[in-house]
């Protein structure tokens, strides 16, 4: 053999057991099953695999609210993260899933996700952050990896009201709730997730016509962050929404998912 192409070769197959070894890293899956309901998931990091085996026992109060929804209705999964509660509502209930997610670490096992369930015509993505105004702001992440959460756009606070620690950002979109409805055409929800690591209250006050009319709101609160708090329930109120149910996320901790629901 030439000598001068046997660096190259060498190289060649280091490279090629390394594309190997990164496509069973990110093609590994979970399959997992729920009141009946099959589904599969990426699972590429410890991150992923933890939010797939979870699944039945990390938050089943949001699972239960996906269980009441009646057949065919229209979800809006804002912080949609790699689209788990988005494949239960399209599988379990036929729901016509909108998931919100502007992480590009998120997105690439979002749409694999979807694919790989056959959602890919239920769930439409929208690579965008929601807010309370139209316009580009820097998207900040604490963890940068798939499956990653703890972000803030537009803001320098986490999810507690503290002093958000970032390791890495960039620039994206961000619309409000009437916006996205306004300039997409697109239909209006029956019931909205919104779990975006602090700026909950800045998407409701952007989704005052849109809360008007839907049935049903879940969404992430830390009731001692006053003012995401009190501001969340204002909006929510003078939408006409009840206060239905409050699920602690970790036992005696401030930070819990509220239901709130249509009044009679």
């Amino acid at each position: 053999m030439n000598k001068y192409l046997q660096p190259i070769n060498y190289w060649r197959k280091i490279t090629s057991y390394y594309d190997v070894l990164v496509q069973k890293i990110i093609n590994k899956k979970k399959f997992i099953s729920h009141n009946g309901i099959d589904m599969t998931f990426f699972t590429p990091n410890s991150l992923c695999h933890y939010r797939a085996i979870t699944f039945s026992s990390k938050e089943p109060e949001t699972l239960n609210w996906i269980d009441s929804f009646e057949e065919g209705v229209i979800v809006w999964d804002i912080g949609a993260n790699i689209g788990i509660y988005s494949i239960y509502a399209a599988k379990a209930k036929n729901a016509r899933v909108f998931a919100f997610e502007p992480s590009v670490f998120n997105l690439e096992f979002l749409a694999k996700n979807i694919y790989i369930n056959g959602f890919q015509e239920k769930i439409k993505i929208f690579p965008l952050a929601l807010s309370n105004q139209t316009d580009f702001n820097l998207f900040k992440m604490n963890n940068p990896v798939w499956g990653g959460a703890l972000s803030a756009f537009g803001v320098d606070y986490d999810q507690s009201g503290g002093v958000f620690n970032t390791s890495f950002e960039y620039s994206v979109a961000g619309l409000s709730v009437d916006k996205t409805i306004e300039v997409f055409k697109i239909p209006q929800p029956n019931h909205i997730k919104i779990d975006v690591d602090g700026i909950e209250h800045l998407i409701l006050a952007g989704a005052q016509k849109t809360l008007k009319k839907v049935d049903s709101v879940l969404v992430e609160i830390d009731e001692d962050f006053n003012e995401q708090s009190q501001k969340s329930k204002q909006y929510l109120v003078d939408a006409g929404l009840l206060l239905l149910e409050r699920h602690n996320l970790i036992a005696d901790s401030s930070q819990c998912n509220q239901l709130w629901v249509r009044q009679d």
